[in-house]
């Protein structure tokens, strides 16, 4: 089956650029808007498998990810964009996106991290992973400990949860912890019980909503 994406973005070369790429690997482009309203709109009307959409758009790329998540829940939304700043990310995962790919990607890697989002595996850079990584770490060394649902994983779960996301598939993550598939989809299953998560996608932005609301004073695990 044919993916449809619907391109959200105020600079039309790179319209141009992702809307190639994306038809070079047998992607259907079905709409492309140029403010937040028209991408809302689009996606409404063309109802894509992916809305890719630019984070400081006119109206607010990141509001109009919020409105078409609130609306349209079974859309996969990407954010596209050169922002490299972690309260945009974040938001970004808030508003419901899936995954957060900055502009500077090659075109090539384009449509298999959006075709890795529809399969169900995170799309995020490598710096908010490190970074997330790091801070769990510093918890663990000084003591403190996860609150809520996530102080219910086992070390395996969290080792688990890591490699989701940084966007590995239940094969990948059986290579890099020597277990098999088997027992990777057991421990999954039992993060998604414990995190009361709909699916991979959403425990992963359970986890980083609760840090990023620890280290901001508050918590906000709504986001994918």
């Amino acid at each position: 089956m044919t993916v449809r994406v619907v391109i959200a973005d105020d600079h039309p070369p790179t319209r141009l650029g992702v809307r190639m790429a994306l038809e070079e690997a047998g992607f259907e482009v079905c709409g492309e808007a140029s403010t937040a309203g028209a991408a809302i709109e689009v996606a409404l009307l063309e109802r894509p498998d992916v809305a890719l959409i630019d984070v400081h758009m006119p109206g607010n790329g990141i509001a109009a990810a919020r409105q078409i998540n609130a609306q349209l829940p079974g859309i996969s939304i990407v954010m596209l964009t050169v922002s490299r700043d972690d309260d945009d990310l974040m938001d970004a995962l808030r508003a419901g996106a899936k995954g957060y790919l900055l502009k500077d990607i090659d075109p090539g890697r384009l449509p298999l991290a959006l075709q890795g989002v529809l399969d169900g595996e995170a799309a995020l850079p490598r710096g908010l992973v490190a970074r997330l990584i790091d801070e769990f770490r510093h918890r663990d060394q000084t003591g403190v400990k996860p609150h809520g649902p996530l102080a219910k994983l086992t070390s395996r779960e969290w080792e688990v949860l890591d490699l989701m996301r940084r966007g590995c598939s239940t094969a990948e993550i059986a290579q890099q912890l020597y277990v098999s598939p088997v027992t990777v989809r057991s421990h999954v299953s039992a993060i998604l019980r414990k995190l009361h998560a709909a699916d991979r996608d959403a425990a992963v932005s359970i986890a980083e909503g609760t840090t990023e609301g620890r280290t901001a004073g508050g918590t906000d695990p709504t986001g994918t």
